[in-house]
């Protein structure tokens, strides 16, 4: 793990990405016949009930205050409202096939809005993994425009749940070193509030008796368990590359899609999912080693103290991982490393 510090945050990207893309093209057959808006909301009940159990103690977790509510707030609007409401109704108007792989956006978006307010570094093979991603994106586009204008809009609409979870991606950095059952349980329990009482405003609330069991659990699962694995991700992985190795959504959700019996496959569908891919490989196969210094720093998180950067003293060394206000002195090295807490530097 020392030698490439970016694997277990890839592993854990790997199984978020899992959960959230198997969610794509069930939801797609689940919610036939439910509101966007009832969608959205019975997904992150689902996703409220996985955080309230996932929750950890006060001594391995820094606790969600007071200050995260307005972040925790905007987050619930662009990824538990907006964002499932416009995937919700993207689905059902384009095929199940193409939205997943054109979820693959939600990285390109994800990195350049962590680019410009976490001043991540974007190197050569980061960039050129964008714009493999960004043209990828463009032929599923192009390859909808020729079965009618509904096709495109649904895509589009599609296109804008990636960019609703993008900025949710980049705001939820600033929280992915809390305990990530409170932050996935406040954000879904905001999330899911405000898509019901807009359901309900607008008269949409029917739903049968399995659309409830069955969102409810695609929500528990990819939605809730998967945000807790992102949120760990992107302690170690930061939220540029997180969101790049979480572009391997759209393939399984597209996999899933082909076993459910869709078959619509195309050089177009072809040629964008192998550029997607290719993009996703650059991200995965990044190594980033150089001599950098650490500034004196304060701060809360869950850490240990084999990993070269907490060297502190406790009367009695806790066993393993531990959360309390602790200080860094100013430290200058050299190893392989990710932009996490404690590498945001310049280069």
């Amino acid at each position: 793990m020392k030698k490439f510090p970016a694997a277990r945050g890839a592993f854990l990207a790997l199984l978020a990405a899992l959960l959230f893309g198997a969610g794509t093209p069930l939801v797609q057959r689940v919610g036939v016949g439910v509101s966007a808006w009832m969608t959205a909301a019975m997904l992150y009940t689902g996703a409220a009930v996985a955080g309230f159990l996932l929750r950890s103690g006060a001594a391995k977790e820094a606790a969600v205050r007071r200050r995260h509510w307005p972040r925790l707030l905007l987050m619930a609007l662009c990824g538990a409202a907006l964002g499932p409401v416009a995937l919700a109704w993207g689905l059902q108007r384009t095929s199940g096939m193409s939205a997943s792989l054109m979820l693959s956006l939600e990285a390109v978006f994800t990195v350049l809005l962590s680019c410009l307010l976490y001043r991540e570094h974007i190197g050569r093979r980061v960039g050129l993994a964008i714009a493999l991603l960004a043209l990828g994106g463009g032929l599923l586009v192009f390859d909808r425009a020729g079965n009618g204008a509904t096709q495109v809009i649904g895509l589009l609409a599609v296109m804008g749940a990636t960019i609703s979870w993008a900025v949710d991606n980049t705001l939820s950095r600033a929280l992915a070193d809390l305990d990530p059952g409170q932050v996935v349980l406040g954000k879904a329990t905001l999330g899911a509030a405000c898509s019901f009482l807009i359901a309900a405003t607008a008269g949409e609330t029917e739903l049968s008796s399995s659309a409830v069991i069955g969102l409810f659990l695609i929500g528990a699962i990819g939605y809730g368990l998967s945000l807790r694995f992102y949120l760990l991700a992107q302690r170690a992985l930061g939220a540029a590359r997180t969101g790049s190795v979480f572009a391997t959504a759209p393939f399984i959700g597209a996999v899933i899609a082909f076993g459910l019996g869709e078959r619509g496959l195309s050089p177009w569908l072809i040629g964008g999912a192998a550029l997607m891919a290719a993009g996703v490989v650059l991200h995965m196969s990044e190594r980033h080693e150089h001599k950098h210094q650490h500034e004196a720093l304060g701060h809360e998180h869950a850490h240990t103290h084999d990993d070269g950067h907490h060297a502190h003293s406790h009367a009695q060394l806790p066993a393993g991982a531990h959360s309390h206000w602790h200080a860094h002195k100013p430290v200058t090295h050299s190893h392989a490393h990710t932009p996490d807490l404690h590498h945001v530097h310049k280069h």
